[in-house]
């Protein structure tokens, strides 16, 4: 469980942080919606658009559109374990929701909120989309040059995993302490 430390700080101090605060989360917010929309609208048009497996050039070869229901992981891993996938969904999902109220860095909140808002855009798919609740398949669409077949979701969450990644490494800070110093 979260204990803040005891500071001994001005009231006006305390409410300048909580707005801040407030103000940082909204950004983690704001991208959030924005990756769940746009994958699941890019979703709705591939399953209106696309005929499943039929491969349609988009960008020369390297990527194609081609519709696939996709039960597994990256590369149709483990399709026999849907249910698992849910799962760590949801726990990944919940584990960023409790992380978000301590992270101060406007850098760290926007890579966060694309791995939050990828991991629910295949998290919906997976509760609503056919076989059944809890074991639907992921609409992927994106041909990568015949490596895999993937969404828009699966964008951001490998963009946001190589990023936070990257910012680990340097040391870039996850969070401030109460005096705005960096931990």
């Amino acid at each position: 469980m979260y204990r803040p430390r005891f500071v001994l700080l001005s009231r006006g101090y305390h409410m300048q942080q909580g707005k801040q605060g407030f103000k940082t989360r909204i950004i983690f917010y704001v991208v959030a919606i924005f990756a769940v929309i746009s994958d699941q609208l890019s979703k709705v048009w591939a399953l209106n658009n696309l005929s499943t497996n039929q491969i349609d050039p988009f960008i020369g070869s390297f990527i194609s559109f081609q519709l696939v229901h996709n039960p597994g992981a990256a590369f149709s891993l483990l399709d026999n374990a849907t249910w698992v996938f849910t799962v760590l969904a949801l726990v990944i999902v919940i584990v960023i929701l409790f992380s978000v109220r301590k992270v101060s860095s406007k850098l760290w909140l926007v890579f966060l909120a694309l791995l939050f808002g990828g991991a629910i855009g295949n998290l919906i798919d997976r509760l609503i989309q056919p076989p059944s609740f809890g074991m639907g398949h992921v609409v992927d669409f994106l041909n990568w040059n015949g490596w895999f077949v993937g969404n828009v979701a699966d964008i951001y969450i490998v963009v946001a995993a190589a990023v936070m990644f990257l910012l680990a490494v340097l040391e870039v800070p996850f969070t401030r302490d109460l005096n705005g110093e960096q931990q």
